[in-house]
């Protein structure tokens, strides 16, 4: 099934970036979920990101019952290509549903309410560890910054994957 579009739920900016720059290399209108509602018919097929809180692609049960889902794109502070059995499991992903994990970035200013005060109490947990493993060494180093890791390197096995399936 040929995407229509790609739709996108994002809340500091990160996954909007992702969809911009995956609508320019393949060609495809950009929607936010809102307006993807109002612009396009019921069960259209559409590639749809959504920003990743506790391993939960947030928007997708939305995204699910409105449209054909092509492939899913969670993007977080992961690495891309990482915790998509993590990510599949929590958002009950389907099997037969492509999933992509991206990096996407963080932006402390444009947090709020509970997902401020859960990214500063994480912080200061793993700040306060004396004996930090390589990977609480990596996500403080993440959490600690306002990095933006968004780049059209890590929409690699995305575009690689919408190639195949366009053959």
């Amino acid at each position: 099934m040929k995407p229509a579009a790609i739709v996108y739920t994002s809340n500091t900016g990160h996954t909007r970036k992702y969809a911009l720059l995956l609508g320019e290399q393949i060609g495809l209108p950009v929607y936010s979920l809102d307006e993807a509602n109002a612009q396009l018919s019921g069960g259209s097929p559409v590639i749809y990101l959504g920003w990743l809180h506790a391993s939960h692609v947030k928007g997708y049960s939305k995204a699910a019952k409105r449209f054909a889902l092509c492939a899913v794109c969670g993007v977080g502070l992961c690495d891309t290509g990482t915790l998509t059995d993590q990510v599949r499991k929590a958002t009950s992903i389907p099997e037969g549903i492509p999933l992509f994990t991206l990096q996407g970035g963080i932006d402390r200013s444009r947090l709020k309410g509970m997902d401020k005060l859960m990214i500063s109490m994480l912080t200061k947990g793993l700040a306060s560890q004396k004996h930090r493993s390589a990977q609480d060494e990596r996500m403080l180093e993440l959490l600690s910054k306002d990095e933006n890791y968004v780049s059209p390197e890590n929409l690699a096995g995305l575009l690689q994957w919408y190639r195949e399936e366009q053959l």
